[in-house]
This record gives structure tokens, C-alpha cells and sequence, in this order.
């Protein structure tokens, strides 16, 4: 308002035009979801003889472990009428359905009705490709696996495992891993010093993700020299020293339905010997757990929670970014589960 009461307005000098590169199919576009692993669940979230519902992709999955202790992945819903199965039970190797009390075994194929009919020979379940590693359930959407949830550096057996489960975040996986390769994103947000220039040209590429080193300082001034990779559109490797000792971290994305990323965060540290070994232990778990939740919940989820991500205006400090953007684009897409979970 000017000092006589009148309005000031404010008038453009210009029109702009706004651009925007190739989209990016979201998931779930044209009923397909990209191929991969996904995390469903954490291990200890289903024990023996419990059977556990998850949303995932467009429908909803069970988790069951039976007497064999394998979690198995398959779809919900009873072939016969649509009970869900997760308010049935656990019989040995097989899952009964509450309602008929028709039996499914770990094929997913209908071994028995409670009143004796013959099952139809499509009485089948959904049976995801289902592995567990990590302290994480995962399945892989697509007929067969395609790639392989990664190792670190050390042995399984000469590292400690803690799993962080968080709530979803409203975006697709492939927008929280496209992070990695924003080298923009992880100086101004995460605050990193590389020690040169950008690694664009350290980054190789294969069919179904890359990988780089960088030499940096974090935010803190902790060294750090870490290997970063990324796995299809939904897996994110980080491992190297951080400061004083080893640390690797995973985050697994999963899709517990279109437009929603879910994210478990496993934090691997070696094993250390001597009388203080647990003390130290703890110290470096709580170091790793305090840059998980400074990376995650203070500097990414808000903008995560509500990006609406388009390639648009990029520079040339977006050239892995760009990349990435476009094997997204390219990435293949299945859905053969679609029939059975919705």
C-alpha cells in the first residue's frame, strides 16, 4: 500500500516459458511398476506361525513365516470368494484362509478344502520371488529377479545389522534414489566439501544402476571416503570409512502404493573384539543412527513429502542426474502380480 492508500501492483516485465525435459512415468503408469527388489517388512515384525498384510504396489501382499521359518511372499486375497488371508492362519509350511478354511502351501497352490471339494486347478496364489537379508523382507516384482540385493565390502558374518523403519513418504522410490546422483542435491542439502571437482567421470554405469567414490567432508567436517550406488529405482548402497570406523548403510524403497516410497534404512557396522567392544559398539551405532536421522528426517523428508518432480532447467552440474533421469525413463516395467493383489 503507498503512502496515499492506493493498491501497489505488482506487473511481470516478461512472460516466462516454461520448459520441461521427457516425463518420467510414474508408478503404477499404465497399470506397471517398475522391476526389483522392494522391501516389504522387517524380519522380526513376523515370527513363526504369524502371517502379516502389507500394502504394496497398487494391492495388498501377506507375509507369512511358516514352521520351516522362510517368509514368504504372496498375494492376499483367497481365490475362492476374496477373504483376506491375513485373518487366517499359519498350518505348518501353508496358509488357511479364515473363511472356507481352504489351505494354500508354499507354492501358493491350493491343497485343500475344509469340506472336501477338489480345488480348481486356478485356486493358486501370487508367490513373489521373496528373500531375506539384512534384517528386511524383500520381493521382487517381475517373473524372475533381475538383480541382486547388494554385499558390502566385509562379510555378512563380520558386521552388525540395525534396521530402521519409516513411514511413507509421499513419492515414488525412484525420486528419493534419484538423490544420489544429484551432486547439486548432496552439496547444498547435505552439506558435503568434495575434496576436487564434481565425480561425474568417476561414475560407471551397468543395466541396472551405477556406482562412485567420493572423497569429501560431511556437513560436520567428518572425513568420509564412500562408495554410493544405486540399484534399479529402488535401492540406495552407501559404504567406506566415516570419520574413524567402517560404516555401510543400505536403504531399501518400497511401494506400499502409487506415489508413496517406503524406506528401511540398515545400518551395517564391523564387528569390533575386546572387553569394550559393546561400548564402542553402541557409540558408532549412535553416530551412524545421528546422521541417518539428520540426512533423512531433517534435510530430506520435507522436500520428499512435497516435490513434484519434472526435469527441467538442469545445468551442466545435473550431468549424472541427467543420466540417471533417463534410464529411469527407460528402466523396464512389469506388474504380473496385478491379477491376484487388487
Amino acid at each position: 500500500m503507498s503512502s496515499n492508500g492506493t493498491a501497489r501492483i505488482e506487473v511481470p516485465t516478461r512472460n516466462p516459458q516454461k520448459r520441461h525435459g521427457d516425463p518420467i512415468p510414474a508408478e503404477g503408469a499404465g497399470g506397471l511398476f517398475s522391476k526389483g527388489w522392494f522391501p516389504i517388512c522387517k524380519s522380526d515384525e513376523v515370527t513363526v506361525g504369524q502371517i502379516r498384510r502389507e500394502d504394496f504396489l497398487d494391492g495388498r501382499v501377506v507375509v507369512y513365516r511358516g514352521e520351516d521359518n522362510v517368509a514368504r511372499v504372496m498375494s492376499a486375497y483367497c481365490p475362492h470368494v476374496g477373504s483376506d488371508l491375513s485373518v487366517g492362519r499359519v498350518v505348518g509350511n501353508s496358509i488357511q484362509c479364515a473363511f472356507h478354511k481352504w489351505e494354500f502351501d508354499r507354492e501358493g497352490t491350493c491343497t485343500k478344502t475344509a469340506i472336501g471339494d477338489p480345488a480348481p486347478a486356478w485356486a493358486q496364489l501370487f508367490k513373489f520371488p521373496a528373500m531375506e537379508r539384512y534384517g528386511v523382507v524383500w520381493a521382487h516384482n517381475g517373473d524372475l529377479p533381475t538383480w541382486d540385493v547388494p554385499d558390502f565390502e566385509y562379510p555378512d558374518d563380520d558386521l552388525v545389522f540395525r534396521v530402521y523403519r519409516y513411514d511413507p513418504m509421499m513419492c515414488d522410490p525412484w525420486v528419493a534414489a534419484a538423490n544420489t546422483p544429484d551432486m547439486q542435491h548432496l552439496k547444498t542439502v547435505h552439506g558435503a566439501k568434495f575434496h576436487g571437482s564434481d565425480p561425474h567421470e568417476q561414475v560407471k554405469w551397468d543395466e541396472w544402476g551405477f556406482h562412485y567414490s567420493i572423497i569429501a567432508d560431511d556437513q560436520a567436517g567428518v572425513p568420509i571416503s564412500w562408495e554410493l550406488s544405486i540399484r534399479g529405482t529402488s535401492l540406495f548402497q552407501q559404504q567406506g570409512p566415516y570419520g574413524d570406523f567402517w560404516l555401510g548403510a543400505i536403504a531399501g524403497m518400497g511401494i506400499p502404493r502409487p506415489g508413496q516410497c517406503t524406506v528401511f534404512s540398515i545400518q551395517a557396522i564391523r564387528k569390533v573384539d575386546g572387553s569394550d567392544a559393546d561400548r564402542i559398539l553402541e557409540e558408532r551405532f549412535a553416530r551412524a543412527e545421528y546422521l541417518m536421522r539428520r540426512t533423512i528426517d531433517n534435510e530430506d523428508l520435507a522436500i520428499l513429502n512435497t516435490i513434484h518432480y519434472h526435469p527441467g532447467a538442469l545445468t551442466r552440474s545435473d550431468k549424472t542426474l541427467g543420466t540417471y533421469l533417463n534410464f529411469v525413463r527407460n528402466y523396464p516395467r512389469a506388474h504380473p502380480s496385478g491379477p491376484f493383489i487388487k
